[in-house]
């Protein structure tokens, strides 16, 4: 499957995004330290996502980023086609010219799967994942993590009602 680190950095950052709706705009800044991906790709993330109208911009004091839509509106595929990503399971990254510039005998065996891994990651939602129970685990560990790192620095941002 080629489901590189810019689907996967996609999903990821939309998740946190899903996790921090209530607490208003969230910066990249904030999903950066959390999710320990670099700042300037998730720039370039957000900027296709916002293309694809997964997420708004608020500018100014307190900005950020929203979900553009309720996140129990908002897919897995979605996101991933959204960055330009594709679940690939071919060889040939689905142009037939697996063998020797000819089509395999599996060639239509991955590609089915490829699809079927669309169809399933299309069937999923962001709220589905934040209702979990792991996922909500893993978010309060990252949150107690990123407060005591931000008192650290001295960063006020962060509302005291975090944890």
């Amino acid at each position: 499957m080629r489901l590189t680190t810019k689907g996967r950095y996609a999903v990821t950052a939309m998740l946190d995004l899903a996790l921090h709706k209530n607490q208003g705009p969230v910066s990249l800044a904030d999903i950066s330290h959390r999710q320990a991906i670099s700042l300037s790709y998730l720039e370039q993330l957000f900027a296709k996502l916002r293309k694809g109208s997964l997420v708004i911009s608020v500018r100014g004091p307190g900005g950020g980023y929203e979900l553009e839509r309720p996140a129990d509106a908002i897919y897995i595929a979605e996101i991933i086609d959204a960055v330009n990503e594709s679940v690939d399971t071919t060889k040939c990254q689905g142009a037939g010219d697996c063998q020797g510039g000819e089509t395999c005998l599996t060639h239509y065996l991955w590609e089915d799967l490829s699809e079927q891994i669309h169809s399933f990651l299309g069937g999923i939602s962001l709220e589905d994942l934040v209702a979990r129970s792991d996922v909500k685990r893993i978010a309060a560990h990252q949150d107690r993590r990123h407060i005591i790192v931000s008192e650290h620095r001295g960063d006020s941002r962060l509302p005291a009602t975090s944890l």
